[in-house]
C-alpha cells in the first residue's frame, strides 16, 4: 500500500491485487486499512484514476511492472513457508510477456529469487535479462515510524542480470530517494534477513541481561539508561515481553534453515530465537510473583492486559508476544481482559474472538493485576497505576510515574 500510493503520486498507473475482497473494497472507497497510509492520500490517488484494486489476477497482464509483496510465514516446524511466492509465481508465468519487470519484495532466504521464482518464470519460454527482467528488492517498512517512510528509506536492489538491475533500480528511483544496487538477488535477500537477525540477536542479548538482572535484583532499565549515555560503540535495545510482527520472530529462522543446507550451524541466531521465545514465560513468572505478593493465586485471578499490538502506537498484532502471554496465563486459570486503543478485536491462538474493553478506573480497580504488554503513548500511565491494585510493567511504561511505585513490578 505505501509503495502503491507513492507510485500513483508521481504518475504511475497502479493496480493493487489482493484475494481479500474487503481490502479491494477499501481501496476503491479510498479508505486506508493501515496506519502508515493516510486515507486522504489513498483517496486522492484513487480519485485521480491512478490507483485501482482488483481480485482478478489476469489484469496484471496489462502491467509493465509486477511487485510481489506476499506473506512469508513459518510452518509449524519453524521452517520457511514460501507457498505464497510459489502460488503467485505460477500465476505470473501464465501472463508474463516481453518487457515486464518482476520484483520480489517479500522477505525470504537467500536464493529464493533465482532458485524458486526464476525457474517458474522460465516456463513461459521468455529469457530473463532480455525478454523480461527479474529482481529482488526487500521492503523496509517500520510501522508507525513517522520519520522514515517509503520515500526516504533507502532501497536495496539486486537483479538476476545487469539489465535486470538497471531496469529495477530505475523503477524504484522514480519514487525512492536512495536506491542501493547490489551484485545479485542473493546479496539483497541476505541483506534483509541480516537486518532483522541483527535486531533479533541484540534484543535477545538485552532480554538475557534482563533475566540475569532479575536474579541479581538489579533494575535493568537503569542499566539500559546508563549504558545509553555512551556516545560510541553501543546501540540501544530494550528488553520486553518477547518479539512480534512479521519480521523479527520469523526472518532469523529463514536464514538458519538455509544455513543448514550448507552444513553450517547459526548458533547465535538459533540461541537468540530461544531466548526471545522464553520471554512470555518470564512475564508469566512475574505475574505469579506479583499476585503471590498480594496473597492471591493466579487461578481465578482477573488480569487486565494493556496492549496486544507488538509495538507501540500501531494496530498490528501478528506474532505479538501478547498472544503467548495471554495463552499461558489463561491455561493457569486466570481470567483475562485486554485494552488496546489500536486493536478493537483480534482472535487469540485458539481462534477465540476477543474485544478490547474500555480502560476505566472501574476496570482497573476490578482487576487483580494490570499487565502492561504494549506501551502505547496515548495511555495515561499515572491513572493506570493510581487505580490498579498491582501493575506488572514489561515495557517501563510507568517510568514517569512517581506516586505509588510500590504497586509496580518491572520486568
Amino acid at each position: 500500500m505505501p509503495l502503491a500510493v507513492e507510485k500513483a503520486k508521481v504518475g504511475f498507473s497502479v493496480i493493487g491485487f489482493d484475494r481479500n475482497g474487503n481490502r479491494v473494497k477499501s481501496v476503491a472507497e479510498g479508505h486506508s486499512y493501515i496506519r502508515d497510509v493516510a486515507s486522504d492520500d489513498l483517496k486522492s490517488a484513487v480519485d485521480s484514476g491512478k490507483l485501482t484494486a482488483t481480485r482478478n489476477f489476469d489484469e496484471l497482464a496489462e502491467c509493465d511492472v509486477i511487485v510481489i509483496c506476499v506473506p512469508t510465514p513459518l510452518t509449524v516446524h519453524r521452517e520457511p513457508n514460501i507457498s505464497y511466492i510459489r502460488s503467485v509465481g505460477e500465476q505470473i508465468s501464465r501472463i508474463l510477456r516481453p518487457g515486464q519487470l518482476v520484483s520480489l519484495e517479500s522477505t525470504t532466504y537467500p536464493g529464493t529469487t533465482e532458485e524458486v521464482l526464476l525457474p517458474m518464470l522460465a516456463t513461459s519460454g521468455l529469457v530473463v535479462g532480455s525478454d523480461y527482467f527479474l529482481a529482488f528488492s526487500p521492503e523496509r517498512v517500520d510501522p508507525g515510524n513517522l520519520r522514515y517512510t517509503t520515500r526516504n528509506t533507502s532501497k536495496v536492489v539486486g537483479g538476476v542480470t545487469a539489465a535486470c538491475l538497471d531496469v529495477a533500480a530505475t523503477f524504484y528511483e522514480q519514487t525512492i530517494q536512495h536506491v542501493i544496487r547490489v551484485g545479485n538477488p542473493r546479496v539483497a535477500e541476505m541483506t534483509k534477513v541480516f537486518e532483522n537477525t541483527f535486531r533479533a540477536v541484540n534484543i535477545a542479548l538485552v532480554n538475557e541481561i534482563a533475566l540475569l538482572c532479575d536474579r541479581m535484583k538489579i533494575n535493568i532499565w537503569e542499566v539500559m539508561d546508563a549504558a545509553a549515555t555512551k556516545p560510541f560503540g553501543l546501540l540501544r535495545f530494550d528488553p520486553g515481553p518477547g518479539v512480534g510482527g512479521h519480521c523479527i520472530p520469523l526472518d532469523p529462522f529463514y536464514l538458519a534453515w538455509k544455513a543448514r543446507q550448507y552444513d553450517f550451524s547459526t548458533r547465535f541466531i538459533e540461541l537468540a530465537g530461544e531466548i526471545n521465545a522464553q520471554m512470555p514465560y518470564f512475564v508469566r513468572e512475574k505475574v505469579f510473583r506479583a499476585l503471590n505478593g498480594a496473597g492471591r493465586p493466579v487461578k481465578n485471578s482477573r488480569i487486565l492486559m494493556i496492549g496486544v499490538a507488538y509495538k507501540r502506537d500501531i494496530d498490528d498484532w501478528r506474532e505479538s508476544p501478547a498472544l503467548k502471554v495471554l495463552d499461558v496465563l489463561q491455561r493457569d486459570g486466570a481470567f483475562i481482559d485486554y485494552h488496546d486503543p489500536h486493536v478493537a478485536a483480534f482472535r487469540d491462538e485458539h481462534g477465540v474472538l476477543r474485544r478490547s474493553v474500555e480502560l476505566t478506573p472501574q476496570a482497573l480497580a476490578q482487576a487483580d493485576c494490570t499487565l502492561i504488554i504494549t506501551d502505547h503513548s496515548t495511555i495515561d500511565w499515572r491513572e493506570v497505576v493510581r487505580h490498579s491494585k498491582i501493575v506488572v510493567d514489561t515495557r517501563n511504561a510507568t517510568r514517569e510515574v512517581d506516586e505509588q511505585r510500590e504497586k509496580v513490578l518491572l520486568l
